[in-house]
C-alpha cells in the first residue's frame, strides 16, 4: 500500500513538473538563461528576469531560518531532554496548535503588529524606510510560522536517540548537559537537519502571509553584496508574485503567462529538492 502511494505521488509530481515545463517553454526560449539571471521584470516590454524574486525568496527564507532554527532546536532540547513528560506534552501540544494556525491569520498579525514594530525599529536605528512592508518583516513573520515545525520535528529526532546512549554517557561521568552535547545532539544530527530543511521548504512555499507584508515591489536587488538597502525595503518573492494580480493579467498573453508559470516551476523544483533531501535524511536517521 505504501509503495503504491509513493508511486502515485511520484507520478503526480513528475506530471506537474512536465506540465509546468511545457507551459513555461515559450519564455525560456524567449529569454534563455536571462530568465533566471535577469534583473528586470517588466511585462509591458516583454522583459522577464526573475533574479530579484529569487533574491527576495532566499533572503526571506534565510532570515526565517537564522532566527527559527536555533530557537526551535533549543526549545526541542528543553522539551525532549530536560522537562518531565507531564510538562513536555502540554508544551508540545501548544506548539502543534501554533502550527495549525492558518497562514492568512499570521499575515494579518503581521499587518497589525509586526510591520509597525519593524518600521519604528528601523527608524530608531537611523534608517528611513518608506513603510514597514519589507523583506525583513516577511522574514521575521516566517520565522514565527516555521518555528513550530522545527521544534516538533527536532523534538521527535532527539527522542529517537536510544536511552542506553544517554545512560552510557552518564555512566562515564558526564553531566546531563554534557551528555546532551556529546550524545543526544550528535546522534540526532540528521533528524535535526531534516527538520530545518522541511521548515525551509515551508518558508520557500509560503504565499499569503508573505504577500501581505513584503511590499511586492519588483526589481529590488542589492547594489553590493553587503548592502542592507533591499533588506529594509519592499521587495518581491516568487510566491508573492504568484499571489498577486499579475497572474490574472498574464492569462491572455502567451509569453507573459509562460513567464508566470515559470515562477511556479522554479518554486516547485526548489521545494521538491529540499523535501527529498529532508526525507532522505529522516530515513537515514531512522536506520542509524
Amino acid at each position: 500500500m505504501s509503495l503504491s502511494l509513493t508511486a502515485f505521488a511520484a507520478v503526480v509530481l513528475v506530471g506537474m513538473l512536465v506540465l509546468f515545463a511545457m507551459e513555461s517553454a515559450p519564455v525560456l526560449k524567449h529569454e534563455g538563461v536571462n530568465y533566471v539571471v535577469g534583473k528586470t521584470w517588466f511585462f509591458r516590454s516583454e522583459t522577464f528576469g526573475v533574479l530579484p524574486m529569487i533574491y527576495g525568496t532566499a533572503v526571506v527564507a534565510g532570515i526565517a531560518l537564522l532566527l527559527a532554527a536555533p530557537i526551535g532546536i533549543g526549545a526541542a532540547v528543553f522539551t525532549a531532554e530536560i522537562v518531565p513528560p507531564r510538562v513536555r506534552m502540554p508544551v508540545k501540544l501548544a506548539i502543534e496548535l501554533l502550527a495549525g494556525i492558518p497562514s492568512v491569520v499570521y499575515g494579518l498579525l503581521g499587518i497589525l503588529l509586526l510591520r509597525n514594530y519593524v518600521y519604528d525599529g528601523l527608524r530608531a536605528a537611523g534608517f528611513d524606510p518608506l513603510s514597514g512592508d519589507t523583506l525583513l518583516t516577511a522574514g521575521l513573520l516566517l520565522a514565527v510560522m516555521i518555528l513550530p515545525t522545527i521544534m516538533t520535528l527536532s523534538d521527535d529526532a532527539l527522542r529517537s536517540v536510544p536511552s542506553m546512549s544517554r545512560h552510557a554517557a552518564r555512566g562515564l561521568g558526564l553531566t546531563h548537559g554534557q551528555a546532551i552535547l556529546a550524545v543526544s545532539l550528535p546522534q540526532a544530527r540528521k533528524g535535526l537537519i531534516a527538520a530545518i530543511l522541511l521548515a525551509f521548504g515551508r518558508a520557500l512555499g509560503e504565499a499569503i502571509a508573505v504577500f501581505l507584508v513584503v511590499g511586492r515591489q519588483d526589481n529590488q536587488l542589492p547594489g553590493s553584496l553587503f548592502s542592507l538597502e533591499p533588506l529594509i525595503s519592499s521587495g518581491q518573492t516568487l510566491t508573492s508574485k504568484l499571489g498577486g494580480a499579475e497572474v490574472n493579467i498574464a492569462y491572455g498573453d502567451p509569453l507573459h503567462w509562460a513567464a508566470v508559470v515559470g515562477l511556479g516551476l522554479l518554486l516547485l523544483i526548489a521545494v521538491t529538492v529540499v523535501t527529498l533531501v529532508a526525507a532522505w535524511l529522516q530515513r537515514e536517521a531512522a536506520h542509524a
